[in-house]
């Protein structure tokens, strides 16, 4: 429907990182931008102000919420942006992002947004186990096969990210596999409760 989506960097990475991702999905029609705060080198004040800003200049100029999808250090920065300006953000799409663990050391809930984490066992950087998210009404996690560095640009993570930002504002529906590409999801023959967990 042409909503803006706003893709964040892991660390280390800066806009460059997002090129091909950010290129499929404009291909198919969504609105995508970086964040074009340079590399993420970690959350310092101006980091943290100039993605707050990125988002509400986003959000003012097409006067509707902004998809977020991060990647692994930067899923936990769109999660924080969800729960700092809900009204501005339509959904959150985390790739490896390792926010469990960050999330309750701090006591922190999740964003009041619906959220997709997508996840892999053969990650080799995030353990799994941490970048899941918990059940319950508009929240679910994705399992794919792939390493954490090739997510961004890893065909089954495509899907997913491509699938969640068509669906219509309101109607957040757990992801299911086309039938075409339902091999490229280890857990795929699982019900969308059970693909959850």
């Amino acid at each position: 429907d042409g909503h803006p989506v706003l893709v964040l960097p892991g660390f280390g990475g800066s806009d460059q990182s997002t090129v091909p991702l950010r290129h499929v999905l404009r291909a198919l029609g969504h609105d995508v931008h970086g964040w074009r705060l340079g590399r993420n080198v970690g959350p310092d004040a101006e980091l943290l102000e100039g993605m707050a800003a990125r988002l509400a200049t986003l959000y003012q100029a097409e006067q509707r919420p902004v998809s977020l999808v991060g990647w692994s250090l930067g899923g936990i920065y769109a999660r924080g942006l969800a729960r700092h300006a809900p009204h501005q953000v339509r959904q959150v799409v985390t790739l490896g992002s390792p926010f469990r663990a960050f999330e309750q050391a701090r006591g922190l809930t999740t964003p009041p947004v619906p959220v997709t984490a997508i996840y892999s066992k053969t990650d080799a950087v995030v353990p799994w186990e941490v970048a899941r998210e918990e059940p319950g009404a508009r929240r679910e996690s994705v399992e794919v096969e792939g390493s954490h560095l090739g997510l961004g640009h890893n065909p089954a993570v495509v899907v997913v990210v491509a699938d969640r930002l068509a669906q219509a504002e309101g109607k957040w529906k757990p992801f299911r596999p086309p039938a075409v590409v339902q091999h490229l999801y280890p857990r795929a023959d699982d019900s969308a409760e059970d693909r959850q967990v």
